[in-house]
């Protein structure tokens, strides 16, 4: 790729002072990071004003496209009230507003919200919760946890543990917990003649032989639900939810629902567990609860869990904390994105721009290279048939080439292709990632 005087003096600072994430640095000698200078709607701009489609809203944060002008809006009027203060013995009316509003988009049964910066925070803290609920109720054996094969839960090292991805784990695996895996119910797995609900059903019966032998030393399950991202955006039937939930609560046993990507309308409805007509025992949230502003997570949990620890005594009480814990800022950028989501009728939007874009990639799906096209409401996935180890980098450069903004899944599942562009894409711009899409898989043909 060339690059210009201004974008290269850019990068060549970026790639000697910045460690750039899920990165060897070394392939920056031939493949140039990109400098970006501005962005607007689905669209990036580098220094030269070269764009590129951001079709994957930028690692699946930009719910409602870049410098939306309502989010804009309420942070310069937070920026002149508060902009951060301790949560620790204070609070403010930004976090109590949206601790009120994600509960009431669970119906009150979630009402208890603890926050913090990160997708990987919070895991990090529902499993530590989950655990304390146990040691706090009488069970301090129950200190183990389950999660899918090929599930992905973050990067920290109790995240790490619970996650089930080779590239991210096996590297600090002496550092780890162990935990235990089961079958996952992504439907590209199951035998032929079965269908995903009848697959889903198979490995819901896996995790009950699991429970039946371990459930007086399990925790929780964790479940990223319908659709596994890391794993290749690995999709799955709801039943395995409902199955799942009825096992827990059989065997005593806490469900963790990690909605970090699922949140927030991606899956077709605004949590994907709604879709099982369940309620977990934790909820994850972060990713495009900011519509991808600022860095904020929470954990959401019942009443039940929260009376746990209520107590006298500090030790029962639950001992984790962030410097900027429910930050003023990134609330009230939270609440601007829950207000558009009101405003806009965005899930009910959604799905006429859900039934636009697959009828855009029909000739795609159809390419003989591709397998597996598939989509769970504003996500769509499919694998392409490759021998080159370095596929993924070589369809990034080629989309970059094309303007647009792709970032290939490559494991066991494949070369996966994945598109998870803001809400606001246009119907011209999906005509224009589809086109675009399949002119690169021609020309790597």
């Amino acid at each position: 790729m060339q690059t210009s005087t201004r974008n290269s003096v850019l990068l060549e600072r970026s790639r000697t002072a910045v460690w750039h994430p899920c990165t060897q640095m070394k392939q920056h000698e031939t493949l140039p990071i990109i400098p970006i200078a501005r962005a607007q709607g689905c669209w990036l701009y580098d220094c030269d004003g070269k764009r590129y489609l951001d079709a994957v809203s930028s690692w699946w944060v930009n719910l409602f496209g870049h410098a939306e002008p309502r989010i804009n809006a309420a942070l310069v009027d937070q920026l002149q009230q508060l902009e951060h203060v301790m949560l620790a013995g204070f609070t403010h009316e930004p976090v109590v507003a949206l601790s009120e509003r994600l509960s009431a988009l669970t119906g009150g049964a979630l009402g208890h919200c603890f926050y913090g910066s990160d997708g990987a925070s919070a895991t990090e803290i529902a499993l530590k919760m989950s655990f304390h609920y146990w040691r706090n109720s009488g069970k301090p054996d129950k200190t183990g946890f389950i999660s899918l094969a090929g599930s992905y839960h973050g990067e920290t090292l109790g995240a790490l543990s619970v996650s089930d991805v080779a590239l991210f784990k096996d590297t600090y695996a002496p550092l780890l917990r162990h935990s235990a895996q089961v079958p996952s119910p992504d439907w590209r797995k199951a035998a032929a003649g079965i269908s995903a609900p009848e697959h889903a059903l198979r490995c819901a019966q896996a995790l009950d032989s699991h429970l039946e032998q371990h459930h007086e030393k399990t925790a929780a399950l964790i479940v990223e639900p319908l659709v596994q991202g890391a794993a290749g955006m690995a999709m799955y039937d709801a039943e395995y939810l409902r199955q799942a939930r009825a096992l827990c609560d059989r065997y005593g046993v806490h469900l963790i629902v990690d909605e970090i990507m699922t949140g927030f309308g991606r899956t077709g409805t605004f949590f994907a567990y709604e879709q099982a007509a369940i309620t977990p025992d934790f909820l994850c949230l972060s990713k495009g609860i900011t519509g991808g502003y600022l860095p904020l997570s929470v954990v959401m949990t019942r009443d039940a869990v929260y009376q746990a620890f209520y107590d006298e005594s500090v030790t029962r009480g639950f001992l984790h904390s962030h410097s900027y814990t429910g930050n003023a800022l990134a609330c009230r950028a939270a609440l601007a994105t829950l207000d558009i989501f009101e405003q806009d009728d965005t899930i009910a939007a959604n799905r006429g721009k859900a039934q636009r874009m697959t009828a855009a990639t029909r000739e795609l799906a159809a390419h003989p290279r591709v397998s597996h096209f598939r989509s769970t409401g504003m996500i769509w996935a499919f694998e392409i048939g490759s021998t080159d180890p370095a596929f993924g980098r070589h369809f990034f450069e080629a989309a970059l080439a094309h303007e647009l903004l792709l970032r290939p899944i490559s494991g066991n599942a494949g070369n996966t292709v994945y598109f998870m562009p803001p809400y606001t894409i246009s119907d011209a711009e999906i005509e224009f990632l589809a086109a675009r899409t399949l002119d690169i898989l021609e020309k790597l043909s």
